[in-house]
């Protein structure tokens, strides 16, 4: 029985391996096919997509980096992702936190309304948000786009937070108020250091979703300078024609940013996301 038991478990095992090597293959082959491209002239890229280049060329990136403005989208988005990012855990550790010691009927009440909010979709609330926007003049603002950013992410974060501080003893709040501390040393010097893990969840998902976000930067950026990388590789799209060997080449150069960033610092991604999941 043992060995049977053995058997149907390792044949498990593989069929799981086998599915999920499969799955990283569809997930790359995109990226793969885009990369192989990027190096083609227009007729190769027309003659064979599949094939290898006769003659590879980096031209495609020269002018792809010349025509989105690289360097200063570049730092558009670094900017952008960074200060709505920084917003979103500001706001987001304080309010988990206060909600989850403040024990009363309100605190729930608006606890509730936050995880009420995750579950309306962004065209719902799209037209609004643009009449917002032009309100409070936040067109072509990077720093007016990362405020909406931290609007519309607080929520899960509150959420995520709110689920942390659960399992961290209230005792050691009570002690550092027994020592002297007030509310606000005893969340920045005790509490805000425990959340680590939870923060660099927080992080890491936050600056891949503004990173990678087309459409909300689409609605509120119009002025070419404040373009982030994505809406300048959507400049390269004609009305009648296309460009596709350099639109390829601006995909790669956006997403590289983000594939430096992982491969430096996987392990500490890893582990926040981990550790995240187990102590929320």
């Amino acid at each position: 029985m043992r060995r049977r038991t053995y058997r149907h478990v390792s044949v498990g095992y593989v069929l799981v391996d086998v599915f999920l090597v499969l799955a990283l293959l569809l997930w790359l082959f995109p990226l793969y096919m885009a990369l192989l491209n990027s190096f083609k002239t227009n007729g190769e890229l027309f003659t064979n997509i599949l094939a290898f280049s006769e003659h590879p060329t980096f031209d495609n990136y020269v002018r792809a980096y010349q025509k989105m403005q690289y360097g200063r989208s570049l730092l558009n988005t670094v900017f952008l992702t960074a200060l709505g990012v920084f917003l979103i855990v500001a706001f987001s550790s304080v309010a988990g936190w206060a909600l989850c010691r403040t024990k009363t009927k309100l605190s729930n009440i608006i606890l509730k309304f936050f995880i009420f909010s995750m579950l309306i979709p962004f065209s719902a609330i799209m037209i609004p948000l643009y009449k917002i926007v032009t309100a409070f003049h936040f067109r072509n603002s990077l720093a007016g786009l990362s405020l909406i950013y931290a609007g519309l992410g607080v929520s899960m974060a509150i959420f995520l937070y709110h689920g942390f501080v659960k399992g961290i003893p209230y005792e050691i709040e009570e002690a550092a108020l027994v020592d002297g501390c007030n509310k606000f040393q005893v969340f920045f010097h005790v509490v805000f250091p425990l959340l680590k893990p939870i923060t660099a969840t927080v992080v890491i998902t936050n600056a891949l979703w503004i990173w990678n976000d087309f459409l909300l930067p689409l609605i509120v950026l119009s002025d070419r300078k404040t373009y982030t990388l994505l809406l300048s590789t959507n400049t390269l799209f004609g009305q009648y024609s296309n460009d596709w060997t350099s639109i390829l080449s601006a995909l790669i150069l956006s997403a590289l940013p983000v594939i430096i960033f992982y491969l430096f610092f996987q392990k500490k991604i890893l582990a926040g996301i981990t550790s995240g999941a187990l102590k929320g």
